[in-house]
């Protein structure tokens, strides 16, 4: 059975994951082409796009009424919340569109922040909304979604009978003749002469163009809906900003409780570890005290013994003093850190470190905690025969022709990556609420990542990707 690496650390974060009606990895039967007239996401984007067109109506209705009121009342200061209320309203339709991409879109947008005023009083809030720029693109998404909705409800409806009524026509032409009072559907008419499709072949030829047009339509259907998803996810949604301070709000809880499950880490080691061996050490010396002058040789076991646990006390402290910084790291960098982790582990580990220089410390020590980590797991989870550390610098496209560092010849290095391969029986699961999710966490938190490729049996390969600071 497969064992999620990390699995014993339940004090860390763990990871998530969002579900999708899109399942890449699924097997399918039938090729997508055929599946797509019949598969339900189509026919939930068709709905999208059916609603759309009474939604914007109202919405830009509203949009150009209230625009339209409050400029013609801003003489009487009335417009300001005139034209305050209708920004409220927009973002209460914006809403509506969130949940209406989220159920028939599949989209899942977060709302931007709420809008409040300084002192809680009518015009402050109206000042706030104001100055909200979620407010204006709501807005601005009334004005801009109303003949694109037009637009896109207009083609998919014509797009959609078409087909449909091309393709099972011959299940309905009867109605020409029974009901109608004609041969069929009448193709091209004039004064002296006219066409209807009546005939075998005719029939069977619109059936055929029909069919062309029916797998064809869901794709021109979600290209449509693909514009509306830009549109949601541009102006109803959070900014780009707004999102970073959010994701910088969560990253620095999480190095905040890294930091602090880290000192109660330290707290345990040195209350269970070195504290109770001093204690007994001072115990022993005093009991040796005691009886040296009654005693002598037992007074020189009792050092004896002190001695020892004063050895063993040193080694605690030093491995603790170690996992928190050790000053090999300090002194010597990365390659001999790591060789000096790797001499530890209970699996031979080779490791290859390449760096043109030295990053930053705080990203120096964080490589070093991600590889112990990463070692520990393969030690205790794994089940490995054998590991290996690769430490390298990468550059992107920006930095190649970058020459300022004559030591790198791609130019600055922008990012440290860290591979770490075993060959255990894999299964490792980033997202099980382990280790790994809370080392994940720590990487995001300086704009980092964490990449887990364990299929069960093995082999597996995680890749940490740091940001390179100066």
């Amino acid at each position: 059975m497969a064992t999620a690496y990390g699995s014993d650390a339940r004090d860390r974060q763990g990871g998530g994951s969002t579900g999708s009606w899109d399942r890449p990895d699924e097997k399918h039967f039938f090729p997508a082409v055929l599946r797509a007239p019949v598969e339900g996401r189509t026919w939930r984007e068709l709905l999208y796009l059916l609603l759309s067109l009474p939604v914007s109506i109202v919405l830009f209705t509203l949009v150009v009424t209230t625009v339209s009121l409050s400029a013609g009342l801003m003489v009487t200061f009335l417009g300001i919340p005139v034209l305050a209320a209708g920004l409220a309203v927009c973002r209460g339709f914006g809403a509506l569109e969130r949940l209406r991409a989220r159920a028939l879109l599949g989209l899942d947008v977060a709302a931007p922040e709420p809008v409040r005023g300084r002192t809680g009083g009518v015009f402050s809030w109206a000042g706030a909304a104001l100055r909200n720029g979620a407010s204006w693109r709501h807005l601005l998404y009334g004005f801009l979604h109303f003949p694109w909705a037009v637009f896109a409800f207009t083609v998919s409806v014509t797009v959609v009978t078409t087909a449909w009524s091309m393709f099972t026509y011959p299940l309905w032409a009867w109605v020409f003749p029974a009901y109608v009072g004609t041969d069929g559907l009448q193709l091209y008419g004039d004064a002296t002469h006219r066409v209807y499709l009546d005939s075998s072949f005719e029939l069977t030829a619109t059936c055929a163009v029909g069919l062309v047009l029916v797998l064809v339509s869901p794709w021109i259907v979600r290209g449509l809906a693909s514009v509306d998803r830009v549109m949601v996810a541009g102006l109803l949604g959070p900014s780009r900003l707004d999102s970073r301070v959010v994701e910088l709000e969560s990253d620095r809880g999480v190095v905040v409780d890294a930091a602090a499950a880290d000192l109660r880490r330290i707290e345990r080691d040195l209350h269970d570890g070195a504290q109770a061996r001093l204690a007994a050490l001072a115990m022993e010396l005093g009991l040796a005290k005691d009886r040296l002058a009654e005693d002598p040789e037992a007074a020189a076991r009792l050092i004896d013994g002190a001695h020892g646990e004063v050895k063993v006390a040193l080694q605690e402290l030093r491995d603790l003093a170690r996992d928190i910084h050790p000053a090999v790291l300090t002194d010597r960098g990365l390659d001999a850190a790591l060789s000096s982790v790797a001499s530890r582990c209970a699996v031979p580990v080779s490791v290859d470190v390449e760096l043109p220089q030295r990053p930053a410390r705080a990203i120096e020590n964080l490589a070093y905690v991600t590889v112990s980590e990463l070692l520990r797991n393969v030690t205790r989870h794994a089940g490995a025969t054998r590991a290996s550390v690769t430490v390298r610098p990468t550059s992107d496209r920006r930095n190649r022709d970058d020459r300022k560092d004559g030591h790198h010849p791609q130019g600055r290095p922008d990012h440290l990556v860290i591979r770490v391969d075993d060959d255990g029986r894999g299964g490792a699961d980033p997202t099980a609420g382990g280790g790994l999710a809370g080392l994940a966490e720590r990487l995001r938190a300086v704009d980092g990542s964490l990449t887990v490729d364990s299929p069960a049996g093995g082999p597996t390969t995680v890749t940490a990707r740091l940001p390179w600071r100066d």
